[in-house]
């Protein structure tokens, strides 16, 4: 057996006993490590019963269900070997759930009581679906469809035991990622990938003791899992929020003492913009992770200023590196110069190099290229996909998709990803050093960079920008970035609102759903 699993690190966190490590909110429920950890062996115990082929093969276990403490308590379960879990983004639509649990053939599904009748609609067009068990944690309607009711599952279980550890090659985690822009692919994460990933944040975040993290984050998405097991050789506690509330985040981090959140930077500022916030709501944080989007220089700003004391730190990375590529550092943050527009370098044990899309050849120094990764922590192959796999993964390394470029320091700056860079009159234009520019404005909330069909230039530069329009003209953000960007990557066209972009589960900006917008408008008035 091999050392690096999530097994092992589920044993040594016996050693902190009585200290609190879950707590649930919604249902009014609080967990030592001893009663979490015995939870966690009982329900492993009845997931090898629903999952008898661990190990040989991808007999998966599917979740579909809301944030709680349950969802927290079947990850570690199942990866500490007793199962490979395959959680479900719940704001899939149907015909996306039937291709993901026909293309991983999982033979059960864990469901809460919002999901346990699509799930039992859609059970006719799943044929390798043998078990739906509905998580009855608090109040539940026990007439809901439902094979197995947890709470009987785990009753039934005279012994709480965890299972022998895993091999470090042994498949952990089966996680559906790039549904947004096509057929959702399948990526396997190892005991060793998901192992290392854990250990990985913590040099980069650099905390010297056990931390009160705060999880609203969707919990089928990698950054939310990776937070969880980050905590949990460090003798840290999660506190689960059902959803993000920007209220009840602010008022929760008050009342639990809350010392670490991780969010996109969307909800940081609508955390700052809620009419309820005040500064000492902060008092208790020592640490702030961001991701998934790039964080404008005002809400930075604002940001440090309602927390000072906080360690502010960027992650960069994807469901294919379990989680984290690049960091930027707490100093990093502190030094306020250009470095902030990137993504950092690379963490302990990543491997970086940018080469050239076309011929895979390195690029010069300074020179845009496309993203290479090498780590123990990336995924061994996309399910059932040898093509696309084999695309992504060469000689050991995982081409990205992401365009960026390296300064001397080796700060990785990211430029686009490379499907989404525009060409206008032949020029290449890369919509994350527009947004760099337009988020600079202060009136600038937010900002989604999109090329458009254009009958002279090929593609036209189109922002859709989210600010207060009584406010921000065109006119003014257009004088603003052509004085920082060559006229070239100008907007040609300003769409100005009051209200938020469109935004995937993860935190990400639906570019695709802008271009599919003004596409329809453009069919309807050619003019437009």
């Amino acid at each position: 057996m091999g050392e690096l699993n999530f097994g092992r690190l589920l044993r040594n966190s016996r050693r902190f006993g009585d200290d609190e490590a879950l707590v649930d909110l919604a249902h009014g429920l609080r967990f030592s490590y001893r009663e979490h950890l015995e939870r966690v062996a009982r329900l492993a115990a009845v997931l090898g019963h629903l999952s008898p082929h661990r190990g040989q093969g991808m007999d998966s276990v599917a979740v579909l269900a809301n944030a709680g403490s349950t969802y927290v308590e079947l990850w570690r379960a199942c990866c500490s070997g007793a199962a490979v879990i395959n959680p479900l983004n719940t704001r899939l639509a149907s015909a996306e759930i039937v291709d993901i649990l026909n293309d991983s053939a999982s033979a059960a599904i864990v469901v809460d009581a919002a999901h346990a009748q699509p799930i039992d609609d859609l059970r006719p067009q799943l044929p390798h679906l043998r078990t739906v068990v509905l998580a009855d944690r608090g109040p539940t309607d026990r007439s809901l469809p439902h094979d197995f009711l947890l709470s009987e599952l785990l009753e039934s279980q005279d012994r709480a035991a965890l299972p022998d550890e895993p091999a470090e090659d042994q498949a952990a985690v089966l996680m559906y990622t790039g549904g947004t822009t096509g057929r959702a692919k399948g990526v396997v994460l190892s005991q060793r990938a998901i192992t290392l990933a854990a250990y990985r944040m913590q040099p980069v975040v650099d905390i010297g003791g056990p931390q009160s993290f705060l999880s609203f984050m969707p919990m089928f998405h990698v950054g939310a899992s990776s937070s969880w097991s980050f905590y949990l050789p460090l003798g840290g506690r999660t506190v689960v929020l059902p959803a993000f509330d920007a209220a009840q985040v602010n008022a929760t981090i008050g009342t639990e003492q809350i010392t670490a959140i991780g969010a996109v930077p969307t909800m940081l500022a609508m955390m700052l913009d809620h009419t309820d916030f005040e500064p000492r709501m902060f008092e208790s944080l020592e640490l702030v992770v961001y991701g998934g989007a790039p964080m404008t220089p005002t809400l930075l700003a604002r940001l440090m200023d309602a927390a000072p004391n906080v360690s502010i730190h960027q992650a960069y990375g994807m469901t294919e590196m379990s989680g984290i590529a690049t960091a930027l550092t707490a100093a990093d943050h502190r030094a306020a110069d250009r470095r902030l527009q990137s993504v950092g370098r690379p963490a302990l044990g990543v491997e970086l190099e940018l080469r050239d899309r076309a011929d895979a050849s390195p690029t010069s120094s300074g020179d845009v290229g496309e993203i290479w990764l090498r780590s123990d922590s990336m995924m061994t192959s996309y399910w059932n996909r040898p093509e696309e796999t084999n695309a992504a993964i060469v000689d050991g390394w995982y081409r990205t998709g992401d365009a960026g470029h390296l300064d001397p320091d080796g700060y990785l700056f990211l430029a686009d990803r490379v499907k989404d860079m525009i060409v206008t009159g032949g020029e290449n234009v890369y919509s994350l050093e527009v947004e760099r520019a337009v988020s600079s404005h202060p009136g600038v909330i937010g900002v989604a960079v999109i090329g458009r069909p254009d009958p002279i230039w090929g593609e036209a530069v189109h922002a859709v920008v989210y600010c207060d329009p009584n406010v921000v003209t065109p006119e003014e953000l257009d004088q603003h970035t052509r004085a920082l960007i060559a006229g070239y990557k100008v907007p040609k066209d300003w769409t100005l609102q009051d209200e938020a972009l469109p935004m995937s589960a993860a935190g990400k900006v639906l570019k695709q759903q802008l271009r599919q917008r003004f596409a329809a408008a453009a069919s309807e008035d050619p003019s437009a």
